[in-house]
């Protein structure tokens, strides 16, 4: 039976009874190599405590997972005294190895049986055909305590890599979290509970104070604040208009609100974030590839080396024993087992990707998480990215044969045919559109700006570009003014212009301050005019800037900086500048939330709009990449080493466990630290 999730004002959730599932050992796996676990499709069965641990009677709780260790070490630790302290008549022969193999069996069969499952889909040297062969060779020279004791450990490391990797996922988990099961509609202005996923577009939701919205939608409430923690990473309230579209995931925080419903569930924008952070792992960074080729290859060399170790000798060695040298090669296949690089490697990039989630920054592939880490130069639009995008008109001057009234009329009436900030600025200043006013062959000039015939008479309205591609004459210098202007002509004369200033982004200093702290340099782009381009950069202190740039010379510009082989990171709206972001090394988008086609364009998202987050993104790309390395060093350091001690018979195989049990587990406690870093 489902349940309806409700939430306090902070956004905890205070009733749930819809969870994912754990993930087991092979899902743990499934997940690592950026693939779905069949347990994974939002089988929600049980309660979680926070860590994700589940308590339900259907899922394996943290008891149950270690049960059969448990089992196996009561069991291990009665035979070894019964062998060393306690010595029994009646524990020997057959007796004896009976009861080690049953204490073998509840850590060593579903080893065993994954081999052979391995085996049967074509992946003959995996790291359980590995385990199995050199604990059931131990067994057969007689070395029945070695052989429970590697895969006893062996079998508490994977509990600990599953625990692991469902800590790595409780950020994602708890974005899965954010779309109530159940929403309550209006109808015939009875409020209903009904599924989500039924409300169709154009239903009334009705929000209690603490609820969170199901469904994207229009606020018809006059105000309501809610907490959008779920969507940006921050708790801030964020107070709504009526009118204003307001986004699945948010939550009510004062009084009841009702909002209509203008998206479909699957098509929220929580839902697009959702699949997009789902999706991430399947984007592998190159050093993932790199350690699952590296593994394809590595494995089948040391079990030709084990082999080679236990035959070889026998040519050359006097004295040589095949029990001696077959335990030497099962030593060395135990230590060669690659789990703590197939394992820790994926883990540190998921974690890189939940630690940038729970800040607002969504990357849509741990590919971009190494290439973020290495960026020399963060080339950045201007409006919208590093000011508000919130223009307003500060004067309107115009020539005195032209009336004000109807030239502001027409420029109105134009400017409602686009979409970009300086219409809404203008439309703003000049109140509603005068239906009577009619336009033809109206006509949007990248780059430039609008025209229409309006009267039977050409009207322009744009940047001075445009009037120097029609010729128009005007007697002023446009540079002299530091304000964006809006310059106006109509029936072939100059009439005048408009100037409409933006303001700079509250956390756009700390942005540039951060980005020069860590040795990135810093360029501006912008279609807006040179005089503002350079104003707002000195202003923040933007190593260059270029304004009054066209799309396709924002391109150039990149190329430049590309051909000083630099690594560039564009951030804009991820739609104007669709080419630069597909030029760029990696395109970040900012306001990820306010449109769909960002979130496609962008390789990394920005969802709360804020400029701080491209250093954090940058920064967590390094410590990514930097606990990665550390891993990699880690575990071939310690293997090597005891490898050629293994194979010169100076390491038993409880070094063994060390090498490769004991470094997996420091490697993935060592990738989980991520998540709780302040960045």
């Amino acid at each position: 039976m489902e349940h309806k999730h409700t939430y306090d004002a902070q956004g905890k959730q205070t009733c749930c009874t819809q969870q994912e599932k754990i993930y087991t050992n092979a899902g743990a796996k499934e997940l690592l190599k950026g693939g779905h676990n069949k347990n994974d499709e939002h089988k929600h069965d049980a309660h979680s405590d926070d860590d994700g641990h589940n308590h339900g009677s259907t899922d394996k709780t943290t008891f149950q997972m270690f049960l059969p260790a448990i089992i196996s070490f009561i069991l291990l630790m009665v035979a070894i005294t019964f062998d060393n302290w306690l010595p029994q008549t009646w524990f020997t022969g057959w007796v004896r190895i009976i009861w080690y193999a049953v204490a073998y069996l509840p850590v060593g069969l579903p080893v065993v049986k994954e081999a052979f499952e391995s085996i049967g889909k074509g992946e003959i040297f995996s790291e359980f055909l590995l385990m199995s062969i050199a604990t059931i060779g131990a067994f057969a020279i007689g070395e029945y305590p070695e052989g429970v004791a590697v895969m006893l450990f062996y079998a508490v490391g994977e509990v600990f890599q599953t625990l692991a990797v469902t800590r790595a996922k409780a950020n994602i988990k708890t974005l899965l979290d954010q779309r109530p099961d159940e929403v309550t509609i209006l109808e015939n202005n009875q409020p209903k509970t009904v599924k989500a996923e039924t409300v169709a577009i154009g239903n009334i939701i009705q929000l209690k104070p603490g609820e969170k919205l199901g469904l994207d939608g229009e606020l018809l409430s006059d105000s309501a604040s809610f907490n959008t923690a779920a969507l940006t990473g921050e708790s801030k309230p964020d107070t709504k208009a009526k009118g204003e579209t307001v986004l699945a995931g948010m939550i009510n925080l004062n009084t009841v609100a009702q909002v209509k419903v203008n998206t479909a569930y699957t098509d929220s924008k929580l839902s697009k974030i959702l699949e997009l952070v789902q999706n991430a792992t399947a984007q592998k960074a190159p050093t993932e590839l790199f350690i699952r080729k590296f593994a394809k290859i590595y494995t089948p060399i040391v079990v030709l080396l084990a082999v080679l170790i236990t035959v070889v000798p026998y040519f050359f060695v006097d004295n040589y024993v095949f029990s001696q040298w077959l335990y030497r090669a099962l030593v060395f296949l135990v230590i060669s087992c690659p789990c703590a690089l197939v394992i820790s490697i994926p883990l540190g990039y998921f974690g890189g990707i939940g630690a940038a989630s729970k800040n607002g920054i969504l990357f849509k592939g741990s590919n971009f998480l190494d290439v973020i880490a290495s960026i020399q130069n963060v080339v950045m639009d201007k409006t919208g990215t590093m000011t508000e995008g919130v223009f307003k008109v500060q004067e309107v001057i115009l020539k005195p044969e032209f009336n004000k009234d109807e030239i502001l009329k027409m420029v109105n009436a134009l400017e409602s045919q686009s979409t970009h900030p300086v219409a809404t600025a203008i439309h703003q200043f000049v109140g509603e559109i005068d239906s009577s006013i009619k336009l033809d062959n109206t006509e949007e000039i990248a780059g430039h700006g609008l025209k229409a015939i309006v009267n039977g008479k050409e009207l322009l309205v744009g940047n001075f570009k445009l009037m120097d591609k029609f010729n128009i004459s005007y007697d002023l210098d446009p540079t002299s003014i530091v304000y964006t202007l809006i310059a106006i002509a109509y029936d072939g004369k100059f009439a005048g212009y408009i100037t409409i200033a933006d303001s700079i982004k509250e956390d756009a200093q700390i942005a540039i301050d951060k980005l020069k702290a860590l040795g990135v340099k810093t360029t501006m782009l912008s279609g807006d005019k040179s005089t503002v381009v350079k104003f707002v950069a000195d202003k923040l202190g933007i190593t260059n800037a270029f304004g009054d740039l066209l799309p396709e010379d924002k391109v150039n510009k990149v190329k430049e900086i590309k051909t000083e082989n630099e690594t560039v990171a564009f951030v804009g709206d991820g739609v104007n500048d669709a080419p630069v972001v597909a030029l760029s090394d990696v395109g970040i988008a900012m306001g990820g939330l306010g449109s769909d086609a960002t979130i496609e364009t962008a390789d990394v998202v920005i969802q709360d709009d804020k400029p701080s987050k491209i250093p954090m993104a940058i920064n967590i790309g390094k410590q990514t990449k930097k606990i990665v390395w550390q891993n990699i060093t880690l575990a071939f350091a310690v293997k090597a080493i005891v490898l050629v001690l293994g194979a010169g018979g100076l390491a038993t195989m409880w070094e063994a466990v060390f090498a490769d049990v004991g470094v997996a587990l420091l490697a993935i406690l060592n990738a989980v630290r991520i998540q709780r870093m302040k960045f």
